[in-house]
């Protein structure tokens, strides 16, 4: 497991290499400027950490 942040879930190996292309994809579009849309990148992001965080809750209990 891979803990990214203290508040965020553990990732799995498949979870924090999503994590990381979509980070690189966001900070890829910031380079364009600061007006571009980048709503989409962290909504699927956050569904990654989502799925994370409802795994962690299943292992803990």
């Amino acid at each position: 497991m891979i803990r990214t942040h203290p508040d965020d879930p553990p990732l799995t190996g498949g979870e924090a290499a999503k994590a990381a292309w979509l980070i690189a994809r966001m900070a890829k579009r910031a380079l364009a400027g600061e007006e571009v849309d980048q709503t989409d990148l962290q909504a699927k992001l956050d569904r990654v950490l989502d799925g994370a965080r409802k795994r962690a809750d299943q292992d803990a209990k």
